[in-house]
């Protein structure tokens, strides 16, 4: 079994940084991995939906995140099934003083450990890296504006 976290810290309250997390047609933003992103059943964020994500790059495949569980503002999670692998995916939303700590971790496992000439745990790190930074870039800047 492989398994990565990684956390953010952002100045936005959790209310802010949950309303822009689960907001998927902002995703596009923060990667240009995606590319069609929509609610395949169920209702948003509610436990046995399918959200079903076009991944474009390094190779287009199909991905469903089946949400397992979900506290708005607290915690989601998820199991994603795509190219023969399995990736179990929790985000927590944590109140600091200054804002939200959003924490993530994931487990997987599966047939593909190499996935365009890349290991999968390089991919997938990459990516949550760069996901997670533009996501905390967003939260802050929304959490500048002036509110009306």
């Amino acid at each position: 079994m492989n398994s990565f976290d990684y956390s953010i810290e952002t100045v936005a309250s959790p209310s802010l940084v949950w309303q822009i997390f689960s907001n998927w047609w902002l995703w596009p933003k923060f990667s240009d991995i995606y590319g069609e992103i929509r609610w395949a059943a169920g209702n948003a964020w509610e436990p046995g939906s399918r959200l079903r994500i076009e991944v474009v790059r390094p190779v287009r495949i199909s991905v469903e995140h089946v949400i397992t569980a979900c506290v708005p503002e607290k915690r989601v999670g998820w199991i994603d099934r795509g190219i023969g692998t399995t990736i179990e995916q929790w985000v927590y939303f944590e109140p600091i003083p200054v804002g939200t700590r959003v924490r993530t971790w994931a487990e997987f496992t599966g047939i593909a450990i190499v996935v365009a000439g890349r290991p999968i745990r390089q991919l997938l790190l990459n990516f949550t890296h760069d996901w997670y930074d533009a996501f905390q870039a967003e939260c802050d800047r929304q959490a500048a504006l002036p509110t009306p």
